[in-house]
Protein backbone atom coordinates (compact mmCIF):
# COMPACT_ATOMS: atom_id res chain seq x y z
CA UNK A 1 0.00 0.00 0.00
CA UNK A 2 1.05 3.49 -0.87
CA UNK A 3 1.79 6.47 1.34
CA UNK A 4 -1.53 8.33 2.60
CA UNK A 5 -1.72 12.13 3.34
CA UNK A 6 -3.83 10.76 6.49
CA UNK A 7 -6.87 10.77 5.14
CA UNK A 8 -9.52 8.17 5.75
CA UNK A 9 -10.61 6.79 2.40
CA UNK A 10 -13.86 6.61 1.17
CA UNK A 11 -14.60 2.98 0.73
CA UNK A 12 -18.20 1.82 -1.17
CA UNK A 13 -19.29 -2.21 -0.93
CA UNK A 14 -21.66 -4.19 -2.20
CA UNK A 15 -22.24 -7.79 -1.28
CA UNK A 16 -24.21 -8.85 -4.19
CA UNK A 17 -23.78 -12.47 -3.11
CA UNK A 18 -25.98 -11.43 0.33
CA UNK A 19 -28.49 -9.77 -1.86
CA UNK A 20 -29.46 -6.14 0.02
CA UNK A 21 -25.97 -5.45 2.05
CA UNK A 22 -24.96 -1.99 0.76
CA UNK A 23 -22.61 -0.34 2.97
CA UNK A 24 -20.80 2.96 3.19
CA UNK A 25 -17.86 3.61 5.67
CA UNK A 26 -16.37 6.91 6.05
CA UNK A 27 -13.68 7.79 8.65
CA UNK A 28 -14.18 4.44 10.25
CA UNK A 29 -18.22 5.12 10.31
CA UNK A 30 -20.49 2.55 8.75
CA UNK A 31 -24.18 4.08 7.86
CA UNK A 32 -26.84 2.12 7.31
CA UNK A 33 -29.54 1.65 4.97
CA UNK A 34 -32.02 3.40 6.88
CA UNK A 35 -29.56 5.63 7.71
CA UNK A 36 -28.76 6.83 4.26
CA UNK A 37 -32.16 6.90 3.00
CA UNK A 38 -32.64 9.30 6.55
CA UNK A 39 -30.18 11.32 4.88
CA UNK A 40 -31.49 11.01 1.27
CA UNK A 41 -35.27 12.24 2.28
CA UNK A 42 -33.91 15.28 4.52
CA UNK A 43 -31.37 16.44 1.27
CA UNK A 44 -34.98 16.55 -0.78
CA UNK A 45 -36.85 17.93 1.78
CA UNK A 46 -33.98 20.51 2.01
CA UNK A 47 -33.98 20.91 -1.42
CA UNK A 48 -37.89 21.76 -2.23
CA UNK A 49 -37.95 23.87 1.02
CA UNK A 50 -35.06 26.02 -0.83
CA UNK A 51 -36.62 25.95 -4.22
CA UNK A 52 -40.35 26.91 -2.42
CA UNK A 53 -38.29 29.79 -0.47
CA UNK A 54 -35.86 30.99 -3.49
CA UNK A 55 -38.33 30.16 -6.48
CA UNK A 56 -37.95 28.22 -9.66
CA UNK A 57 -35.49 30.34 -11.07
CA UNK A 58 -34.82 33.24 -9.28
CA UNK A 59 -32.19 34.54 -12.13
CA UNK A 60 -34.28 33.91 -15.19
CA UNK A 61 -35.95 36.68 -16.96
CA UNK A 62 -39.57 37.58 -16.15
CA UNK A 63 -41.77 35.96 -18.35
CA UNK A 64 -43.58 38.44 -20.81
CA UNK A 65 -46.49 36.46 -21.97
CA UNK A 66 -50.09 38.40 -23.11
CA UNK A 67 -52.38 39.26 -20.23
CA UNK A 68 -55.99 39.43 -20.98
CA UNK A 69 -55.70 42.82 -21.61
CA UNK A 70 -53.45 42.72 -24.23
CA UNK A 71 -50.52 43.63 -21.92
CA UNK A 72 -47.39 42.07 -21.89
CA UNK A 73 -47.77 39.89 -18.13
CA UNK A 74 -44.68 40.87 -17.04
CA UNK A 75 -46.00 44.65 -16.68
CA UNK A 76 -49.32 44.39 -15.56
CA UNK A 77 -48.94 41.58 -13.42
CA UNK A 78 -52.17 39.53 -14.18
CA UNK A 79 -50.15 36.72 -14.40
CA UNK A 80 -47.93 36.82 -11.72
CA UNK A 81 -47.21 34.32 -8.87
CA UNK A 82 -46.47 34.61 -5.55
CA UNK A 83 -42.72 34.55 -5.09
CA UNK A 84 -41.73 35.05 -8.76
CA UNK A 85 -38.82 37.24 -9.60
CA UNK A 86 -40.02 40.28 -11.62
CA UNK A 87 -38.40 43.03 -12.94
CA UNK A 88 -40.61 46.31 -13.48
CA UNK A 89 -40.38 49.78 -14.01
CA UNK A 90 -42.85 53.06 -13.05
CA UNK A 91 -43.18 56.07 -11.59
CA UNK A 92 -43.20 56.47 -7.81
CA UNK A 93 -46.69 57.65 -6.69
CA UNK A 94 -46.05 57.73 -2.92
CA UNK A 95 -43.21 57.85 -0.60
CA UNK A 96 -44.41 55.69 2.91
CA UNK A 97 -42.12 56.04 6.33
CA UNK A 98 -40.36 53.01 6.83
CA UNK A 99 -41.15 50.01 8.65
CA UNK A 100 -39.08 49.64 11.60
CA UNK A 101 -40.78 46.52 12.75
CA UNK A 102 -38.02 43.59 12.50
CA UNK A 103 -35.39 44.41 9.46
CA UNK A 104 -35.54 48.10 8.34
CA UNK A 105 -37.58 48.56 5.10
CA UNK A 106 -37.83 51.67 2.91
CA UNK A 107 -41.52 51.51 1.47
CA UNK A 108 -43.00 53.32 -1.53
CA UNK A 109 -46.18 52.99 -3.57
CA UNK A 110 -45.03 52.31 -7.39
CA UNK A 111 -47.29 53.32 -10.60
CA UNK A 112 -46.63 50.77 -13.33
CA UNK A 113 -46.55 52.61 -16.59
CA UNK A 114 -49.62 54.45 -17.81
CA UNK A 115 -51.59 52.19 -15.89
CA UNK A 116 -54.31 52.35 -12.78
CA UNK A 117 -51.79 49.36 -11.08
CA UNK A 118 -50.05 50.32 -8.28
CA UNK A 119 -47.56 47.86 -6.13
CA UNK A 120 -45.79 48.40 -2.13
CA UNK A 121 -41.97 48.31 -2.72
CA UNK A 122 -40.59 47.38 0.61
CA UNK A 123 -36.66 48.39 0.22
CA UNK A 124 -34.24 46.02 2.74
CA UNK A 125 -32.46 49.33 3.90
CA UNK A 126 -30.88 47.06 6.29
CA UNK A 127 -28.66 44.83 3.32
CA UNK A 128 -28.65 47.92 0.73
CA UNK A 129 -28.64 51.10 0.80
CA UNK A 130 -31.76 53.70 1.19
CA UNK A 131 -32.80 55.08 -2.53
CA UNK A 132 -33.30 58.85 -2.57
CA UNK A 133 -36.61 58.67 -4.03
CA UNK A 134 -39.27 61.36 -4.35
CA UNK A 135 -42.84 61.51 -5.74
CA UNK A 136 -42.63 61.41 -9.54
CA UNK A 137 -39.26 60.01 -10.02
CA UNK A 138 -39.15 57.13 -12.41
CA UNK A 139 -37.32 53.88 -11.37
CA UNK A 140 -36.64 50.66 -12.64
CA UNK A 141 -36.50 47.73 -10.14
CA UNK A 142 -35.94 43.43 -9.55
CA UNK A 143 -38.10 41.79 -6.93
CA UNK A 144 -40.06 38.95 -5.68
CA UNK A 145 -43.77 39.55 -5.86
CA UNK A 146 -46.31 39.01 -3.15
CA UNK A 147 -49.81 39.09 -3.76
CA UNK A 148 -51.80 40.94 -0.98
CA UNK A 149 -55.72 42.47 -0.70
CA UNK A 150 -54.20 45.41 -2.15
CA UNK A 151 -52.19 44.23 -5.11
CA UNK A 152 -49.09 42.95 -4.05
CA UNK A 153 -46.02 44.01 -2.64
CA UNK A 154 -42.55 43.73 -4.21
CA UNK A 155 -39.57 42.81 -1.64
CA UNK A 156 -35.95 41.06 -2.29
CA UNK A 157 -35.11 44.29 -3.65
CA UNK A 158 -31.87 43.92 -2.77
CA UNK A 159 -28.74 41.40 -2.69
CA UNK A 160 -28.79 38.08 -1.45
CA UNK A 161 -26.77 37.96 1.77
CA UNK A 162 -26.31 34.17 1.15
CA UNK A 163 -25.13 34.29 -2.16
CA UNK A 164 -28.09 31.91 -3.21
CA UNK A 165 -29.18 34.22 -6.44
CA UNK A 166 -28.30 37.19 -7.89
CA UNK A 167 -31.18 39.24 -5.82
CA UNK A 168 -32.77 41.67 -6.88
CA UNK A 169 -32.21 45.96 -6.92
CA UNK A 170 -33.40 48.88 -8.07
CA UNK A 171 -32.00 51.53 -10.68
CA UNK A 172 -32.84 55.12 -9.94
CA UNK A 173 -31.36 57.99 -12.19
CA UNK A 174 -28.69 55.68 -13.39
CA UNK A 175 -27.23 54.05 -10.07
CA UNK A 176 -27.89 50.78 -9.27
CA UNK A 177 -29.20 49.83 -5.27
CA UNK A 178 -28.61 46.51 -4.45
Amino acid sequence: MGATNGATPIILRCDIDAGTALALHLSGMKLSRTVLRSLLALFVIATLALYRYYGAAPDAPPTHSTSTSGQPAGQTGAAWRDGQWVELSGTVQRLLSDDNEGSRHQRFILRLGQQQRTLLIAHNIDLAERVPLRRGDSVRLRGRYESNDRGGVIHWTHHDPQGFNSGGWIEYQGVRYQ
